[in-house]
């Protein structure tokens, strides 16, 4: 097994916490809004889903997007892989088939310091 540079391997490890602080923010910030944290961390043979979460009946989706400022929110839109996402989601789905029945939402919340986070709600559409 090649061996990182320990470089790469620090940086990796200093993105992995970030985003496991993030989506914990993002979490309390939809707890707040009354919804209720279904699953953090989903991971799928097919892609990662951050948070799921529910709220008077719909299922929601939900990637968290953490950037050193506010304005890199349309790069962090774009970076979203929906069809990833949306494939995920299908298999989370297919585990969990109570949800089948239910409204899906794909929502994005983004993180920046010293902002509110800002919530998207139905950030996109799956086909």
């Amino acid at each position: 097994m090649p061996r990182w540079p320990s470089r790469t391997r620090s940086a990796r490890i200093s993105a992995e916490r970030g985003g496991r602080r993030a989506e914990a923010l993002a979490a309390v910030f939809l707890r707040l809004q009354l919804y209720r944290i279904v699953a953090q961390r989903v991971k799928t043979p097919v892609g990662e889903i951050d948070l799921v979460a529910r709220r008077w009946g719909v299922t929601v989706f939900i990637e968290v997007k953490a950037r050193a400022g506010a304005h890199q929110e349309a790069e962090a839109l774009e970076a979203v892989n929906t069809r990833r996402i949306a494939r995920a989601a299908a298999y989370y789905i297919a585990r969990h088939p109570a949800l089948a029945d239910t409204p899906l939402r794909f929502d994005v919340i983004f993180l920046a310091p010293g902002r509110w986070p800002r919530h998207v709600k139905g950030a996109f559409e799956t086909v």
